[in-house]
């Protein structure tokens, strides 16, 4: 199910938030352990750039689909607003349906990119990133030799998993609109709204802290 910015999300939701915070946090911590290894011990970590690379594409495309159910992607809706509930929700539906399309083009493109990597190119692994410990059961992909390297259909299977997610994401925000649940798939003017109001919110909360503090 979809859910406004501030509600409370759903299962498959918070596993996206809590799997965007990890890799954020693994980046932050890889990008911070290449920096004090080379500026501190004259040193570097090999594979600390392409890792880091291969997980921003995972923030990247995960997130873009996590943007779409939590109606957090930005959209210019000054003509929109001008129709009426009608208007807006066939509107909607010509984007949700634009949209559906070009992922689901998407979709094609990454399976028929990606699956060569499982199947004839499965020998291909990355340029510095090291195997990962609890993985060696994929020799099997290799011929049977254990990979000294990543094989790339791990960090590439990003590519197919998040068009699927998007392709289910624009298909429930379709249904939505069909149910008269919503009228837009964008925010734009509603994110300065609820960006003043956390505004308000916090200066309110500085100055209950303040007076209790003086009282």
């Amino acid at each position: 199910m979809f859910y406004e910015m501030g509600e409370s999300p759903s299962l498959i939701g918070r596993i996206e938030r809590l799997f965007i915070a990890v890799v954020l946090g693994l980046m932050t911590m890889i990008t911070f352990a290449n920096v004090i290894a080379r500026y501190v011990f004259n040193s570097n970590v090999l594979w600390a750039v392409e890792a880091t690379v291969y997980l921003f594409a995972w923030l990247v495309l995960i997130g873009a689909a996590h943007c779409v159910a939590i109606t957090a992607h930005l959209g210019v809706d000054a003509a929109v607003n001008l129709l009426g509930n009608t208007g807006k929700r066939i509107a909607a539906l010509f984007a949700v349906a634009a949209c559906l399309a070009y992922t689901i083009l998407l979709l094609i493109g990454s399976w028929n990119y990606w699956y060569p990597f499982v199947t004839d190119l499965s020998f291909l692994t990355t340029e510095d990133v090291p195997m990962m410990p609890g993985f060696g059961w994929l020799a099997f992909m290799n011929g049977g030799e254990p990979y000294e390297k990543l094989p790339r259909f791990i960090p590439y299977f990003v590519l197919p998993l998040s068009m699927v997610l998007l392709t289910i994401r624009w298909t429930i925000s379709a249904i939505e609109i069909l149910q008269g649940k919503r009228t837009s798939v964008i925010a734009s003017h509603e994110v300065v709204e609820e960006l003043e109001d956390r505004d308000a919110h916090v200066e309110d909360t500085a100055v209950s802290a303040k007076e209790t503090t003086n009282g």
